[in-house]
């Protein structure tokens, strides 16, 4: 008879248990128990910012074309478990194996082409600005901090996937919350992060009820911007709220969940990038 196993957060690069010592049970999109998971905490969500804050200037101080390669590496690592991402997205979305394998297929072009953006940001979207002066005015992108992401809840790997890989691809650092009745995909993918080479902090994942650890993440001092996408509908207005007071960066819940199978944009590349200007004199 099988055991269904009680899964871990992913914070820091380790996996610890829920400091409430709390767990739930995780049932397939049929009903029947796969597992449970860790039901994380406030006291977790503050540790999970500070395994990010401290990997923030690591992460951000890194090459674009070092994050890149280590994004890469993360779709390898998908890859070779292609067939256990498979099983999870069927299990916990209830499509046919068919479409469960194309979704995978497309989390795993999702982290290669934010891979191959990470040292073009800067070409991109920055510029060398026409100044009257012996100057030299020119601005470049910096990363905007910690982020804490909301997780879609319906898509439970590709919907994650499209809203994390961006922020680690413009040198941020993640607190994600995975959606709560489908979050074997999300925990199958911090197995992944944490045996690739993503460094550790940058990337933390939380297991539980977003409703629950989304007002301290959006009245936290240390966290930077915040994406509601995956949100419950009702609290969506209170938790911008309590972001405004700390002067975030909001991503606001769209009426709908979108489509993660559409193409990917800069948008949230954008999001995640300040723009500094820099002036230097010119001497003659």
């Amino acid at each position: 008879m099988p055991v269904a196993k009680t899964y871990k957060l992913y914070i820091g690069g380790a996996f610890p248990r829920s400091e409430s010592g709390r767990s739930y049970p995780v049932r397939s999109a049929k009903g029947a128990l796969l597992a449970h998971a860790a039901l994380a905490s406030r006291k977790d969500a503050r540790d999970a910012v500070a395994a990010a804050l401290a990997a923030g200037p690591g992460w951000a101080g890194a090459t674009g074309y070092n994050r890149g390669q280590v994004l890469y590496r993360v779709a390898e690592m998908m890859q070779a478990r292609h067939d256990q991402f498979t099983d999870d997205v069927v299990s916990a979305e209830g499509v046919s194996r068919r479409r469960a394998a194309t979704l995978v297929d497309t989390a795993i072009d999702r982290w290669v082409w934010y891979a191959g953006w990470t040292d073009k940001l800067s070409t991109v979207l920055g510029s060398v600005n026409d100044v009257a002066g012996p100057f030299v005015n020119f601005s470049t992108t910096e990363p905007t901090g910690v982020v804490a992401v909301l997780a879609p809840q319906e898509s439970a790997l590709l919907g994650l996937v499209d809203v994390l890989a961006p922020v680690l691809a413009a040198g941020c650092t993640a607190v994600v919350v995975a959606s709560r009745q489908r979050p074997l995909p999300a925990i199958g993918l911090a197995e992944v992060l944490a045996t690739s080479d993503v460094p550790a902090g940058v990337a933390n994942l939380l297991t539980g009820s977003a409703a629950e650890i989304g007002p301290w993440l959006a009245a936290h001092e240390d966290v930077a911007a915040l994406d509601l996408v995956g949100a419950p509908g009702e609290a969506a207005r209170a938790l911008e709220e309590a972001a405004a007071a700390t002067v975030k960066r909001v991503l606001p819940r769209p009426p709908v969940e979108p489509d993660p199978t559409a193409p990917p944009s800069l948008a949230r590349l954008r999001t995640y990038c300040e723009i500094k200007t820099v002036w230097h004199p010119v001497g003659r």
